[in-house]
């Protein structure tokens, strides 16, 4: 069950942190992989390193995105999953946040999934068939983080496009599901600091972060045959974070 073996799998955002790790479950699960992100020689190397094809792609450009589908299906014949998971979080406080702050934010996290997503729905439509799966965040839909207000109002976007894209594609084979991480382990986080990942983790109801790749395992199993029937859903992976009433609890 939940094999991936023959599929074509592209993964925006695939070179580190959760991109990286739904690459890594993806290539596990038989998927034939492809990564992309904007460090063409950071690219290059992971993608030796996990035995998949790299694209430089900046999901910001329209025309880009388009190419890149195109350019998968030219060589494979066809796209039958898209991750899209390219994604930025820099902080921002409200009171010195600026128009420009905000844009960036939401042209990456927000543009950057509709232009990807239109790309690869444009093949698997002719397909007939497709499994989308976009990475959000608890951060937005569910729970708030001082600093990141348009980083929240981004990803909360990108659940309402969803949503509105699956039900627009419901009867053609293809399924449009979100994955909603809540802290895992990745570069991003550990820029942050020890004391903040060992706060952190005492905020987790499981006493542990997670790691990249159990957004891969939520990833695979949306992308696979059986989960032909589940569309315009979210799956929340977050260790119980979001489950407790009262902190510590």
């Amino acid at each position: 069950m939940f094999s991936l073996a023959g599929k074509i799998a592209f993964i925006s955002g695939g070179t580190k942190g959760i991109g990286r790790g739904i690459a890594k479950v993806l290539k596990q699960a038989g998927a034939i992989t492809i990564i992309a992100g904007t460090d063409k020689a950071r690219g290059e190397i992971i993608a030796k390193e996990l035995e998949v094809d790299f694209i430089a792609l900046d999901v910001t450009d329209q025309a880009a995105c388009k190419n890149a589908i195109d350019g998968i299906v030219k060589k494979y014949g066809r796209l039958d999953i898209l991750c899209s998971n390219a994604g930025i979080f820099p902080q921002h406080y409200l009171k010195d946040m600026t128009a420009e702050d905000w844009d960036l934010v939401h042209t990456v996290n927000l543009k950057g999934t509709f232009f990807l997503v239109q790309a690869a729905l444009s093949v698997m439509d002719k397909q007939r068939y497709g499994r989308v799966v976009i990475t959000s965040s608890i951060t937005g839909e569910i729970t708030g983080l001082s600093g990141y207000s348009h980083y929240g109002a981004s990803k909360a976007g990108q659940l309402g496009f969803m949503r509105s894209a699956a039900l627009e594609y419901a009867g053609h084979g293809i399924t449009i599901n979100a994955i909603m991480p809540g802290m895992i382990m990745t570069e991003g986080l550990q820029a942050f600091g020890d004391d903040f990942l060992n706060h952190t983790k005492k905020m987790v109801p499981m006493q542990a972060l997670g790691v990249p790749e159990d957004i891969g395992y939520a990833a695979c199993f949306l992308a696979s045959d059986e989960a032909r029937y589940i569309t315009g859903q979210t799956i929340v992976v977050d260790g119980g974070q979001i489950l407790p009433e009262v902190q510590g609890s």
